[in-house]
């Protein structure tokens, strides 16, 4: 089935409703959708979007994930632009269509049919997915935190295993008691110390007081030779000695080599025996990309695009975030996957298709580091600032404590301000303030 337009309007869309997606389609909505100049579309494989760096506190229960979630219809609807739910499936470039798999339910069965859109200009911004590396048992074995739905069954996860722990008859052994991270970047050392606090709150509501929060072990685990082996080693030797003082075991400089029922095994040979196991080491871009039509991807399915976030093959269909592969300006290598570039690529691109309409030649991205935030729970945040401090544009300042916090705060609140603006995040923030004593510490259900 295809969907048209009842009019010749230019039509834009944009396939992934992650953070630099819904940036996107909102601000074109607001500006071009409105004045009707083009009509822009929206596509994302399900309702509601979560900002992706929130995941760790949804799986641990810090945070109730239906209280900051946004309903893509209702979204799109205050801001000019279409909604349509479906994953991506295929693309044919000589007819500019990108077809659109089915919505199953839960039983496999069809909620909405396999659809075509017609397209002039495509944007591709479906994100990444957790990379197992082939790595034997990690699919079978191990839970990630790639998505909300994911998060959420983390979440159910540990209350299953906490209420079954604390009241089971036998004697507990100690590797129900373990939950073991593989990958100590941001988000295994975010997901750690999240999780070690959700412990504490969780072992309160122990009646049968079975078990302490010390009992319970949490294993961080790094192939490399240090934790956040891409930020600044000042920023990781702080954090490690956080997640130290909080009950947080760093293992470091040793290749996991397989996934079993029993836990990690290590190549050293020695076993992580532990009957909670999450992956969160690397990252890749979905597969569907990899036949996407003959596009240009590199080894982790990552599409290859040029400084204007163009494909390298084909001029009408851009891609951004993380599952675009774009070169660093003037340096080797390309843009990380981080927040801050996918922020700044939608920025780019909202300039980009504006002046494509208007026949008008295309910006080339550049990619700003503003430093990086790492955000240990209540235990507190760590990170580096960058700019043009003291006159020298590769200048960084440490920074920590209740300055890291807010600033890591802002993040999300820049985030809440391109898509609703400052009235609604000022309210917002009010309402959050003074119901937050009301709300429980944690989501037990």
């Amino acid at each position: 089935m295809t969907s048209h337009t009842h009019n010749t309007a230019y039509h834009v869309v944009i396939v992934g409703g992650g953070a630099g997606g819904l940036e996107l389609a909102t601000r074109l909505g607001d500006k071009l959708g409105r004045r009707k100049r083009a009509e822009i579309t929206l596509v994302d494989a399900t309702l509601t979007h979560l900002w992706k760096p929130l995941l760790h506190e949804v799986a641990a229960g810090t945070l109730n994930s239906n209280e900051d979630e946004l309903n893509y219809l209702s979204h799109a609807r205050a801001h000019y632009f279409r909604f349509r739910i479906g994953r991506l499936d295929g693309l044919n470039r000589a007819a500019k269509q990108v077809h659109l798999a089915a919505t199953l339910d839960e039983n496999e069965e069809i909620i909405v049919p396999a659809r075509t859109l017609n397209y002039d200009t495509l944007i591709i911004a479906v994100g990444s997915t957790t990379h197992d590396f082939g790595i034997r048992g990690v699919q079978e074995h191990c839970l990630f935190l790639d998505s909300r739905q994911q998060a959420d069954m983390l979440h159910r996860h540990l209350l299953r295993h906490f209420y079954s722990v604390s009241t089971q008859e036998f004697e507990i052994r100690a590797s129900q008691l373990h939950i073991a991270i593989a990958g100590a970047g941001a988000t295994g050392v975010e997901l750690a110390a999240e999780l070690r606090q959700a412990i504490r709150e969780m072992t309160r509501h122990d009646i049968d007081r079975l078990i302490d929060e010390h009992m319970i072990r949490i294993t961080l685990i790094e192939g490399a030779k240090r934790i956040l082996p891409a930020l600044p080693s000042n920023i990781s030797s702080n954090t490690e000695k956080i997640l130290k003082e909080v009950g947080v075991d760093v293992m470091v400089g040793d290749q996991i080599v397989e996934a079993t029922a029993d836990g990690f095994h290590m190549q050293s040979g020695a076993l992580i025996a532990a009957e909670t196991m999450v992956w969160a080491a690397g990252i890749k871009a979905p597969e569907c990309l990899r036949n996407l039509d003959g596009l240009e991807v590199n080894s982790r399915n990552q599409l290859r695009v040029r400084p204007t976030l163009q494909t390298t093959l084909d001029d009408d269909i851009f891609a951004l975030g993380d599952c675009a592969s774009c070169p660093l300006s003037g340096k080797l290598g390309d843009v990380p996957p981080r927040a801050q570039a996918a922020h700044q690529q939608a920025e780019l691109l909202y300039q980009s298709i504006t002046r494509r309409i208007a026949d008008k030649p295309l910006a080339e991205y550049r990619y700003v580091d503003y430093g990086s935030l790492v955000n240990l729970s209540r235990f507190g945040t760590v990170g580096n600032l960058m700019g043009n401090l003291r006159g020298r544009s590769s200048s960084s300042v440490m920074i920590e404590g209740w300055l890291a916090r807010l600033a890591y705060l802002m993040l999300y609140k820049m985030h809440q301000h391109t898509l609703h603006g400052l009235r609604w995040v000022i309210l917002f923030t009010l309402a959050n303030w003074l119901t937050r004593a009301s709300k429980p510490r944690l989501k037990l259900h």
